[in-house]
């Protein structure tokens, strides 16, 4: 496990972590977002999906949908809300094709999934410190991941 700890001070600098790693994602990345509400968590969506070539203007909360897909970028961008899903489980069958497809999949709310399901990811925990602040948490777990940050993050 690899992690790395930032401050941003505000939105445009979430955007920019988000979009060095949308820059040197692969594809086949699995971001597990976790934070309360309003602490960034689509805002860091949107960095990414510029970073993958994906117009930012698009990418709005998928609460009411669960799931968007973004295309229009050198990658496919699935962004997944699991706030409505009282009890989501990696196992039923739309969720996993999402979640381990390819492209590029970023879940909000992912710490509402079983603990197993996140053996292969890049966890980021966001956190309100004062204003627009906000504290981040990187953790990539198994070694593809631990590649990624390594790249995007030094």
């Amino acid at each position: 496990m690899q992690a790395r700890e930032l401050e941003t001070a505000s939105p445009e600098e979430t955007e920019a972590l988000a979009r060095a790693l949308g820059r040197t994602a692969q594809g086949g990345e699995l971001i597990g977002l976790i934070g309360e509400l309003g602490t960034g968590k689509t805002c860091f969506v949107r960095g990414l999906a510029e970073g993958l070539g994906v117009d930012p203007e698009r990418v709005h909360s998928p609460t009411f949908v669960i799931v968007h897909e973004y295309g229009g970028g050198r990658l496919l961008l699935h962004h997944v809300d699991l706030y409505r899903l009282e009890r989501p489980n990696d196992e039923e069958p739309f969720l996993r094709e999402v979640l381990y497809g390819g492209g590029v999949v970023a879940v909000e709310w992912f710490d509402r999934l079983p603990p197993d399901a996140g053996e292969e990811v890049l966890l980021i925990t966001l956190h309100h410190v004062a204003g627009d602040r906000r504290a981040i948490r990187l953790e990539a777990r198994g070694r593809r991941h631990e590649r990624w940050l390594a790249a995007a993050v030094p």
